[in-house]
């Protein structure tokens, strides 16, 4: 039987691994930094999110970037300490971008809002050393348009803040996200030219979606590759963006691309963020979730994703 095209791409992304899988007996020796994006976790106090993650083996977090304003978010003192009385470290922060805080927006007020923000998730971007600040260009819960000056607006306002960012040694990580959510920046081709545009070495890099990548790009696994070095870290949930092994995501392959990238690296991070099937997920993080159901869905991930990194790995 003929297979299918995405089949044909699957298979030759797995012949590319398998070369590299003979050719560096070693490989495995260093795994993918399995972290998570804490902000779906809504109002739960940190020390309980932290133990969580410690206890299923995460030894990484993408903290909720929540200085949405000088009185409110995460105190850098206090959180070092939690994370540090559970051997967990801060891989990066999460940018959170809402039509308050819009870098694309005809609002002059809302562009300010997002420099301001991303000053202050700067400031504890450094307290904490984390590698990056996860941006997105456009305000997710409004897919649609104010205009046709909005990537330019964009562009124009991160500019005004990409020195801070190369001062700060944090790298921005430009997240494309479905149509569904924003107007602007949908696919891994979106988000480098978008960084072209800015033309900023501090503003360099990409944090991709799976759940997303499966809306707005042909093939995930060709897709990572096209990203190249600039892919800093990868947000994953299954096709039902829910936890991994509970949809039909081809996480093989999804592995085996990120090895082929050398992902396996300090500075890359495989952080899960199963928010949930909808259209808009950021209600979740002002509320309150239940921490048995939290539970369960690190432990199923942690547990799935590591059972088929070990089954890609050893090529049975």
């Amino acid at each position: 039987m003929k297979k299918q095209n995405y089949e044909l791409k699957n298979d030759h992304i797995r012949q590319r691994f398998e070369g590299l899988r003979q050719a560096n007996p070693d490989l495995g020796k260093t795994r993918l930094n399995l972290s998570w994006s804490n902000w779906g976790f809504g109002m739960e106090p940190l020390s309980t999110s932290v133990q969580r993650l410690a206890s299923n083996g995460i030894q990484f977090i993408e903290l909720h970037g929540n200085h949405y304003g000088p009185d409110l978010g995460y105190r850098p003192a206090e959180t070092q300490r939690i994370l540090a009385d559970h051997g967990v470290v801060c891989g990066g922060i999460c940018g959170m971008f809402s039509r308050e805080n819009d870098l694309s927006s005809n609002s002059g007020v809302s562009r300010q809002q997002a420099v301001d923000y991303l000053k202050r998730t700067l400031d504890f971007a450094v307290e904490l050393r984390a590698a990056y600040i996860l941006v997105v260009p456009g305000a997710v819960g409004r897919p649609g348009k104010y205009d046709d000056s909005e990537f330019a607006r964009s562009v124009a306002t991160l500019r005004l803040v990409a020195d801070r960012f190369a001062q700060a040694g944090v790298n921005a990580a430009i997240e494309p996200i479905r149509a569904a959510e924003v107007s602007l920046c949908h696919t891994i081709a979106d988000a480098q030219s978008y960084i072209t545009a800015v033309n900023h070495p501090a503003i360099a890099h990409i944090n991709a979606d799976l759940y997303h990548m499966q809306v707005g790009e042909a093939h995930i696994g060709e897709a990572l590759l096209a990203a190249g070095p600039a892919l800093t870290n990868l947000h994953v949930a299954d096709s039902n963006r829910c936890a991994l092994g509970e949809g039909a995501l081809d996480v093989d392959t999804v592995i085996r691309a990120l090895y082929l990238l050398g992902y396996n690296r300090p500075g890359c991070y495989f952080t899960p963020e199963p928010l949930g099937p909808g259209g808009d997920p950021y209600p979740a993080m002002h509320g309150r979730s239940d921490p048995a159901t939290l539970d369960a869905l690190v432990r199923q991930t942690a547990t799935y994703f590591r059972e088929r990194e070990e089954t890609v790995l050893s090529g049975h």
